[in-house]
């Protein structure tokens, strides 16, 4: 109890601080026909219930539009909620996933996260020309580390307002973090008007852990999605994620996780 204690009063001081600091007004509230609040666990019943909180992903540099196309067909077959890919595949996938339930991500500033806010914006205005429907940023994650918050606030509202209507998700890359430096991350991206907050590109040293999930959630409250991607193989990893506030998943590894096997797959 004092533990949760202290962190909320962490949160709390971060929260001050990071609105101190922001050189712009926050862009409002923003809501988003996608859901956010927490799922709950017993509504769970079996591995493919799972289908409709996971982003089937595939980010790899070297992948095909064959390869894409191939993943988009098994997202529209298991009614996963998305297909994430990379902007230039994006216009593939959302001819495959035409007249069906899922719908396509594309992800921008990825998978560094460290270039100019106006680039970051353009992409997003140009993969939703292309057929996105969810954007999945990477935030600035040297500017977060140096405390420049107002570049983290502009790097994230610039890319909230390029994507309107469609809901932003930010990716923390939480295995480079302090534990200070995700809260303020997740507050940020809140006080921007993101829709979700991300843990991880799967491309750096690490991926999503229940101690993050938990911490993101406590943060966000209630209105702000958590998704958990990174190093997420299995249905069993899937639910842990859920347990801890996650209400979307994020795994290369989906048809596994919905089959009820576990995948070797790196993301």
């Amino acid at each position: 109890m004092a533990q949760a204690e202290d962190t909320q009063r962490s949160i709390e001081e971060i929260a001050d601080r990071v609105r101190g600091s922001l050189s712009a007004p926050r862009t409002g509230e923003v809501r988003h026909a996608v859901r956010t609040a927490r799922i709950a666990p017993d509504s769970i019943r079996s591995n493919a219930d799972l289908a409709p909180y996971i982003d089937h992903t595939l980010l790899k540099p070297e992948a095909t539009r064959e390869d894409v196309s191939r993943v988009a067909r098994e997202a529209r077959e298991h009614g996963f909620a998305t297909v994430c890919v990379n902007a230039s595949h994006v216009a593939t996938v959302a001819g495959i996933l035409e007249g069906s339930s899922t719908v396509p991500i594309a992800v921008v500033g990825f998978p560094l996260g460290a270039t100019f806010p106006s680039v970051k914006a353009f992409e997003a205005r140009e993969a939703i020309a292309a057929g996105a429907r969810e954007i999945d940023m990477v935030l600035h994650v040297g500017a977060l580390k140096a405390r420049d918050y107002a570049l983290v606030f502009e790097d994230i509202s610039r890319v909230v307002e390029a994507s309107r209507p469609w809901p932003v998700k930010v990716i923390l890359e939480t295995c480079l973090l302090s534990q200070e430096e995700k809260i303020a991350g997740c507050v940020l991206a809140r006080e921007a008007g993101a829709a979700f907050v991300k843990t991880s590109t799967g491309f750096s040293t690490g991926g999503a852990t229940v101690e993050d999930i938990a911490l993101m959630r406590q943060v966000v409250g209630e209105e702000v999605g958590v998704k958990a991607s990174g190093g997420i193989r299995s249905a069993e990893d899937a639910l842990k994620m859920i347990a801890a506030g996650a209400n979307r998943i994020g795994a290369s590894a989906s048809v596994a996780i919905v089959s009820g096997q576990k995948s070797t797959a790196k993301y």
